[in-house]
């Protein structure tokens, strides 16, 4: 009887043990790793079926948590988010959110899911963190891809990626800026919502 009450203990112990702390704060790799899988599970394609695009939209749902896209909107309107009513800061994080989920996570799992990936030691500084992952790619070769992070009630969101030092914040942000500059804001949000209609209706 005192053998099983042991075992029984041990068991318990070990569950324990084994589940994170309410109070332990996730490792920020554990946040790009979390990231990458469900964005390299993502299926795209015509002929994708019913139950692939209900399983795509969960992978979605999954990926966008671990982006900070509020923090990604401001960043990419710069001086022109402030001159933002909220109703027109929200609309811009929506049109942004739905845009990378119909056509930057998709072109991001064709671009992941056949490569070894390579975590190197993240950097932190502070409640920011920058985690480097190598890749290696058939035609490109090594691509060094850096994700930054920073820590919200301890827990880390993405809110730029770096390409070989390129930064896809600034990329974005150098586009709206040339509408914006060339046009206005209206004219922005306008080619944002038409290309994600294009995509709708294509997916």
């Amino acid at each position: 009887m005192f053998r099983a009450e042991k075992g029984f203990l041990i068991f318990w112990i070990t569950l324990i043990l084994s589940l994170p702390s309410p109070g332990f704060a996730e490792e920020p790799e554990s946040a790009v790793r979390q990231l990458l899988d469900s964005i390299r599970m993502i299926k795209d394609g015509e002929d994708i079926s019913a139950k692939q695009k209900k399983i795509n939209q969960k992978l979605s749902d999954l990926a966008l948590a671990r982006l900070d896209i509020t923090e990604v909107s401001r960043k990419t309107l710069g001086h022109y988010w402030g001159n933002r009513t909220p109703t027109e800061q929200e609309q811009f994080v929506q049109l942004l959110s739905k845009l990378f989920v119909k056509e930057a996570f998709p072109n991001s799992g064709k671009f992941f899911a056949e490569l070894a990936l390579v975590y190197g030691k993240p950097k932190m500084k502070n409640a920011s963190a920058s985690v480097p992952v190598m890749v290696i790619h058939q035609d490109e070769g090594e691509v060094e891809i850096d994700f930054h992070m920073l820590n919200h009630s301890g827990k880390w969101r993405v809110v730029d990626v770096d390409l070989d030092g390129i930064s896809m914040r600034n990329n974005l942000r150098s586009k709206f800026y040339k509408i914006i500059g060339k046009h206005d804001y209206k004219e922005l949000i306008r080619r944002m919502g038409s290309k994600l209609k294009d995509l709708e209706s294509n997916y």
